[in-house]
């Protein structure tokens, strides 16, 4: 295994744990209410990805789904088995700026109880759904304090038509909070291209993108591995025999469907390029020492 050079440097590989029928993206085909009328495939396609990491000595954070953890908690289990971390992502992935504070709150320690009381094991980071969470949604940032969380990967600072804070930082930072307790961030790895930032951080940009420039993205963005960046992934996203979604708009199918073929090998490729561990591993390396208050991601851009 050949990786790149400065192998101390610990990038996160962290893995979104969803069905392909929670996606944003079809959210207008399929209502919550019949998530359980469709054939769930997340615990075959997240058993799949920890043999992976099981085959190259991979330790990753997987944020999953208080929705699915609450049907599959030996999924759970295995996770934690396994050496991994664990980590949330809400309980029902509605995008965070459409919820209420008090439902998100409501939603969030829902979420968090059920994966502690499903693997014995306290949880420490969030992820929002879809990367929502966004200028119109920095409350949230509060709630997550207060419920006891220590760090939040939910930013992305770019411009999408669902997400992002542009102009907020690339890097780890604190969030000083309400209560006065630090929330740290670890944002979405975005390279800077010709001044514009470009999301550099997996998923479907992964998928979309021939992998030479993922590749190549991610490296920029950690300063030529000298910085630690951020990897997700979702485990439909090595399933391209899932059931198709009928009625969804053509955008949302490209985004969804494009590539599923070769996302696993390209996650093998990556995974020999680069060293990856779980987000604290990664984090354990920085000093974040830059502190903002929420009021200062509203003035970033």
């Amino acid at each position: 295994m050949v990786r790149e050079e400065n192998p101390t440097i610990m990038h996160a590989m962290t893995i979104d744990v969803e069905d392909y029928f929670h996606v944003a993206a079809f959210a207008n085909n399929i209502s919550p209410k019949d998530w359980d009328n469709w054939p769930c495939r997340v615990e075959e396609n997240t058993d799949r990805i920890l043999q992976i990491f099981a085959d190259y000595n991979v330790r990753s954070t997987f944020f999953v789904l208080g929705w699915v953890a609450e049907r599959f908690p030996q999924l759970v289990q295995r996770i934690v088995q396994q050496g991994h971390e664990l980590a949330s992502h809400g309980y029902s992935h509605q995008l965070v700026y459409k919820q209420s504070p008090e439902t998100f709150r409501e939603e969030t320690l829902k979420s968090k109880n059920i994966l502690e009381d499903s693997s014995g094991k306290k949880v420490e980071g969030y992820r929002a759904a879809s990367y929502s969470i966004t200028r119109e949604s920095l409350w949230a940032l509060d709630i997550l304090s207060d419920l006891g969380f220590e760090w939040d990967s939910s930013i992305f600072p770019v411009h999408h038509d669902r997400y992002g804070v542009p102009g907020s930082p690339d890097r780890p930072y604190q969030i000083v909070t309400k209560s006065g307790k630090p929330l740290l961030e670890f944002p979405l790895t975005s390279a800077k291209i010709m001044g514009q930032m470009i999301p550099a951080a997996g998923g479907g940009y992964f998928r979309q993108y021939p992998y030479w420039l993922s590749k190549a993205l991610f490296k920029n963005a950690s300063s030529n591995n000298t910085n630690p960046a951020i990897f997700y992934l979702h485990p439909w996203e090595i399933d391209p025999d899932q059931p198709r979604v009928e009625g969804a708009s053509l955008f949302s199918r490209f985004r969804h469907y494009t590539n599923l073929k070769a996302c696993e090998p390209r996650l093998i490729k990556l995974i020999q390029d680069f060293n990856f561990g779980t987000v604290s591993d990664a984090l354990a390396g920085v000093n974040a020492d830059q502190q903002l208050q929420i009021s200062d991601l509203m003035v970033t851009a």
